[in-house]
């Protein structure tokens, strides 16, 4: 077999995309290696560009917080029941909006296509959530954002472009609604659900904004917000619990506590993006072009 000739518009594309991979990993890398660093290590080289120390004091610091356990905790459940939720409410109305014979359709699908360009407002917002009772409730965090529209809609799309003809094949043999549903079409669209699911996930992970607003209790704060009280208002109790892992003459080195707490809370999620990783591509495009 011939090999294939490198051109040089190969190699400058390959510069190219090389220099914007480096731009979007040295961040994280940077992160990381502040993480392990100290305050000597970081006062004498600098830049610090590469690990001179391996101190996990940073880590050992958060580790050692129970606050941390119960961010952790909530944001556990908020991900797992959320996402949950959200597949089973996206993925029902949109099988149930995929299908031409259903009573009203046509409304339905401009109203759903209304709440994309138009929305009450953060006050009515908050209104209703606060009269529903959920203030200082951990489903506060999950009932307001149960169906995500962008893609509920693309999931419609997704249902409508499959066969008639699998649907006609389950009716001649007794199926219902439900039964085609979940015994044929979950089944086939197994790239497309993961994808969908992994994106729920991420969002349920990086929940913040309707914690901040509705909840004030701190044991069930989720990580988020913990993260963000860590950079914004790192407090005495952390200071104290680091200070007394070091020795006396060094001095607590925030920077570290800080990225370590940024790379502990990244890291779940940043390990399940290999697994789902092939089913991007196909599971996105499949709903979204329209013949």
């Amino acid at each position: 077999m011939k090999k294939k000739k490198i051109s040089l518009f190969d190699v400058i594309l390959y510069l190219v995309f090389g220099l914007v991979a480096l731009i979007t990993i040295y961040p994280f890398y940077n992160v990381l290696i502040v993480s392990l660093a100290n305050t000597l290590a970081s006062a004498t080289y600098s830049p610090y560009l590469y690990p001179h120390v391996f101190d996990l004091t940073g880590y050992k610091t958060i580790m050692n917080d129970p606050y941390f356990y119960r961010s952790l905790g909530t944001t556990l459940f908020v991900t797992i029941v959320g996402t949950t939720l959200n597949m089973v409410f996206s993925v029902t109305a949109a099988y149930v909006l995929s299908r031409k014979r259903l009573i009203g359709r046509k409304f339905f699908l401009s109203a759903i296509l209304f709440t994309m360009l138009f929305s009450g407002g953060l006050i009515p917002t908050y209104l209703v959530v606060s009269g529903l009772g959920l203030d200082n409730s951990i489903w506060s965090m999950i009932f307001p954002s149960m169906i995500s529209t962008y893609y509920l809609i693309i999931m419609k799309n997704y249902f409508v472009s499959l066969p008639a003809s699998l649907e006609e094949a389950a009716r001649i043999d007794g199926a219902n609604e439900f039964v085609v549903m979940t015994r044929i079409f979950i089944p086939i669209s197994k790239p497309f659900m993961a994808t969908f699911l992994l994106f729920y996930a991420v969002e349920r992970w990086n929940e913040w904004w309707n914690a901040y607003l509705y909840i004030s209790d701190k044991n069930i704060k989720p990580l988020q917000i913990y993260l963000r009280d860590v950079l914004v208002n790192f407090n005495s109790q952390l200071a104290t619990q680091a200070q007394s892992m070091m020795s006396t003459h060094n001095k607590v080195f925030v920077q570290s506590i800080q990225m370590a707490t940024i790379i502990i809370t990244m890291l779940p999620i940043l390990c399940v993006y290999p697994f789902v990783q092939k089913y991007f591509v196909k599971g996105v495009l499949v709903g979204s072009v329209k013949e």
